[in-house]
């Protein structure tokens, strides 16, 4: 017979379990400091002993990481997908700029409409707070922050759709995302692409999830991604123009 008694299970175990599921999920990150021994161990109501025993199990296996006199930290586990050269030539080379967009259209979508379904309502409330961060750094007209607070928008949607695979394969390309987004707002302003048509566009995508609509949610997030990449397309045609016509005024000056 396949069954075997039921034994209790170990403090020590609960508390191995519990880490890596916040590891999992995302919720605990790379680098991130755990509380003190005492503070832990009245968290989690477990005593300091079976606490040492799980976090040493982790720490074995890679999952933390101790400082000296600085306490235990979440392991790099994952670090970057990409050399920080590669993510730059990757996120500003003509050859790699649209394969790189059309990767995110696919992921970003089918993370959208995933979220749309899957999401818990605080997951939307993460979504929403986020973007009204956008919009209190759209009104003070500060173009880094928004940059930095779009990466976290499309980041927050892919912790929504709960798919731990995904999260953290994007999540280790998040550089590259990064790098991207100043990339992509860099060239969109020379073709005066508004930031309220940025803004818009963000808020179609909010929109969408507040409404947990999963279609929507898709097709905002796939709209958005057309516009960057029509946007970057005008301007690589308009640089070429201006190559030749630069040609064309020399020509005639030195005639």
């Amino acid at each position: 017979m396949p069954f075997e008694p039921v034994q209790q299970e170990k403090l020590s175990h609960g508390v191995i379990r519990q880490i890596e599921g916040l590891i999992l999920r995302g919720i605990l990150r790379p680098g991130e400091r755990l509380p003190s021994e005492r503070e832990l161990s009245e968290r989690m109501g477990v005593s300091r002993p079976s606490l040492r025993e799980a976090l040493a199990d982790l720490q074995e296996r890679g999952l933390l990481t101790s400082k000296a006199g600085a306490g235990v930290y979440v392991a790099d586990v994952l670090g970057s997908a990409f050399a920080p050269a590669l993510v730059k030539l990757f996120a500003t080379h003509v050859d790699a700029v649209f394969d790189y967009i059309a990767f995110r259209r696919d992921m970003e979508g089918l993370a959208a409409e995933r979220a749309a379904r899957l999401a818990s309502d605080t997951d939307l409330e993460v979504i929403n707070t986020i973007f009204q961060k956008m919009e209190a750094a759209h009104e003070k007209r500060n173009p880094a922050d928004e940059a930095y607070l779009d990466a976290d928008f499309h980041l927050s949607i892919i912790e929504a759709s709960h798919n731990i695979i995904m999260l953290h394969m994007m999540r280790s390309m998040y550089e590259l995302l990064r790098e991207g987004v100043f990339y992509n707002r860099s060239i969109m302003f020379k073709q005066r692409t508004t930031r309220d048509t940025l803004l818009d566009q963000h808020r179609a995508i909010n929109d969408a999830l507040q409404a947990r609509d999963p279609a929507g949610a898709r097709a905002a997030v796939e709209a958005h991604l057309n516009f960057v990449e029509a946007s970057l397309s005008d301007q690589q045609k308009s640089d070429r123009n201006e190559t030749f016509a630069q040609k064309r005024l020399d020509q005639e000056v030195s005639r």
